[in-house]
């Protein structure tokens, strides 16, 4: 399979966009515990992916929600996307309100066979830049499985004990709602039940693997007082919106976000900036 899509290694795409306050005060009223930039000042590390949002008409979406396959990704047709997870360098910082740049290029795309059976890998570089120069760099892992008969859970990973910090973070179907509108995300398996469940199999809506990857990151960050350098992520469970989650760090700079049973969900590592 990844013979059909190795034309697509190498492409790339440019595009500009703002964030503006007014976002910013929405992202933080749904993420909660985050306090809103004032207007002309920075962006905090992450909050750059409410930009760039391809702004698809109804008539050019998928069954899933997503825009249809084809254009500057690869038209995998194996039927489950997600955002696997991705890797941040943090060189200078974004200005609310200010024109921000991004180019993107597709580094590989990998097929691969494990557990959920025939997986497609493909990694998105973008480079996010200002006024002043390069901002972001960053790489995005994205999967795609084939439709499940049934909701199979991942062998359990459970969080490692004393964390420095442990912050409740509640999900539900309007923070759901909310993190979707903000970042233009249709995709039905955060907003639909009944897709989600008859359809992709899940028990219940599934929590953005982004919004966990801002949260966890936003709390490290108010508990360090500390900027990032760099950070990472990956999902290794998904969680539901009947979850209670946890954001979680310890002494290391590991994070996780961690579900009601003491399993992680998203593992996370931050590395500050002097």
């Amino acid at each position: 399979m990844t013979d059909d899509f190795k034309a697509w290694i190498g492409r790339h795409e440019q595009a500009e966009d703002s964030i503006t306050a007014r976002q910013a005060a929405q992202m933080a009223a749904t993420l909660e515990g985050a306090v809103a930039p004032a207007p002309a000042t920075l962006l905090p590390p992450l909050w750059h992916w409410m930009g760039w949002q391809t702004a698809a008409p109804m008539s050019g979406l998928g069954p899933d929600g997503h825009p249809a396959r084809g254009g500057f990704l690869p038209p995998v047709p194996l039927e489950r996307r997600m955002w696997a997870g991705g890797r941040l360098t943090f060189l200078a910082p974004l200005h609310l309100d200010a024109p921000i740049q991004r180019r993107s290029e597709i580094l590989s795309v990998a097929h691969k066979t494990g557990a959920a059976g025939q997986m497609v890998f493909v990694t998105v570089a973008h480079e996010v830049s200002c006024a002043a120069g390069l901002a972001v760099r960053e790489e995005q892992d994205i999967v795609y499985i084939a439709m499940p008969d049934r909701f199979t859970p991942p062998p359990p990973v459970p969080a490692p004990p004393d964390p420095v910090f442990a912050d409740p973070f509640p999900v539900d179907t309007v923070r759901l709602f909310r993190y979707s509108a903000l970042t233009f995300n249709a995709h039905r398996i955060h907003i639909d039940l009944p897709y989600a469940r008859e359809v992709e199999k899940y028990p219940g809506l599934v929590v953005h693997g982004p919004m966990q990857a801002m949260a966890l990151l936003g709390a490290a960050m108010r508990h360090s007082g500390r900027t990032p350098a760099s950070f990472r992520f990956r999902g290794v469970r998904p969680a539901f919106h009947s979850d209670s989650l946890t954001l979680a760090g310890w002494a290391d700079g590991t994070l996780a976000t961690v579900n009601h049973d003491g399993l992680q969900c998203l593992q996370a590592t931050v590395v500050w900036g002097d």
